[in-house]
């Protein structure tokens, strides 16, 4: 907009992130404040930088292209209290084991994540489906062609995570190695080695 100085572009595109609710692409920001990318990127940049360093009530989260505001989570208890709202549910333990797999060996079919956790995980798979934290992308192209999972946005934004590339560094198990997919779909272990089918286990639920 060429009569807004840099602050009120700001103020302004602060006005378009507060009145969307939910994740906004950076295009529609450019479009509505007639800036290029680069310029819009800049602003947002700006925004992120001052509620964080200024311990502002309010976050900035960047998920690939799109921007979203976000309620700071060291005041959740007090946002809580004011409008009663329940705690969120957390995820069990066995959804957090399978979320984790996924997250760091994407895309992954499920006899892969079953054997890594020695259980049989298609329950577990199904919850993280239904709270969209995961999602099919495909399937393997090997007999029986088994269905892929990989990560979603909303996993991300759960996570306060810009990108993958943000997710913490797995520990080292001193050259013990990773199990991987082999070119069949078989799942072998680091000595090269093919390993049997886990065995079910009883349904778990996400408290």
């Amino acid at each position: 907009m060429e009569n807004m100085d840099l602050k009120e572009i700001e103020s302004a595109a602060e006005g378009i992130l507060f009145a969307s609710g939910e994740p906004i692409h950076i295009d529609r920001i450019c479009l509505a404040l007639d800036i290029d990318r680069p310029a819009a990127e800049r602003v947002l940049q700006n925004l992120m930088d001052h509620y964080a360093y200024d311990r502002r009530g309010v976050r900035l989260l960047h998920v690939e292209d799109t921007w979203q505001l976000y309620s700071a989570p060291d005041y959740a208890d007090v946002i809580r209290r004011a409008f009663e709202i329940r705690k969120p549910a957390k995820l069990s333990q066995p959804a957090l084991e399978v979320l984790t797999i996924v997250a760091y060996y994407q895309p992954v079919t499920r006899a892969y994540v079953d054997q890594i956790r020695g259980v049989d995980s298609s329950y577990t798979l199904g919850l993280l489906l239904e709270r969209k934290l995961i999602e099919e992308c495909g399937r393997l192209q090997v007999p029986g062609r088994p269905r892929l999972y990989r990560t979603t946005k909303n996993f991300l934004r759960a996570f306060h995570l810009q990108s993958l590339e943000d997710l913490p560094e797995l520990p080292d198990f001193g050259g013990a190695g990773q199990m991987r997919l082999g070119d069949n779909g078989e799942i072998v272990d680091p000595d090269g080695e093919k390993c049997e089918a886990a065995e079910p286990d009883e349904p778990e639920n996400l408290e």
